[in-house]
């Protein structure tokens, strides 16, 4: 009998042992997949932007990537930032009080730029392990199209400077005159 229970202390050591002992456990950092061509400029004539997406239909992930990568060219012509920091913090109790904080941080970007003659000329979809799939899209716009979008874009701004002097040239001339007729 007594050898059955020192078997049986034994085989049960054993296993919490084993179970203990080294298994899948963390793997660490893990590298994101890319393909070869992501993010490289090998053309003089043309501003190559990338977009990437993750969807559940094939075509829906490839309109994504697509939308994204025209958004990255249009923040190359001009982007207006708004942000907005809150801080909230409340207190509740009379023995003892809780603590109630919340912060909240809104960050809006907003680009606008026309181009033509853009094209898609890399596009790669993989389908991921939990039925999706991932669309990574380069466009490649001419050049002379971001040119374009950037020039146009100084002109309305010296515009908008040039109508805002001559405005006020034209108030400071009125309240002369209003002076005059005193």
């Amino acid at each position: 009998m007594k050898i059955i229970k020192i078997a049986i202390m034994l085989l049960i050591t054993i296993l919490v042992i084993s179970a203990c002992g080294k298994g899948d456990g963390p793997k660490g950092v893990q590298k994101l997949y890319y393909p070869d061509w992501w993010q490289n400029q090998d053309s003089e004539e043309y501003v190559q932007t990338y977009g990437m997406a993750t969807k559940v239909s094939q075509t829906a992930s490839y309109d994504a990537a697509y939308a994204n990568a025209m958004l990255q060219a249009a923040q190359y012509v001009e982007t207006v930032v708004k942000g907005m920091v809150k801080n909230y913090e409340e207190e509740a109790g009379v023995e003892t009080p809780q603590v109630l904080a919340l912060t909240s941080k809104v960050v809006k970007a907003v680009s606008n730029a026309k181009f033509s003659k853009t094209r898609v000329t890399k596009q790669e979809t993989i389908p991921t392990e939990n039925k999706r799939y991932q669309t990574f899209v380069r466009v490649s716009i001419p050049k002379e199209s971001v040119n374009k979008n950037l020039v146009n874009q100084i002109k309305n701004e010296e515009a908008l400077y040039n109508q805002f002097k001559a405005s006020q040239a034209f108030d400071e001339l009125e309240e002369e005159v209003e002076k005059y007729d005193e």
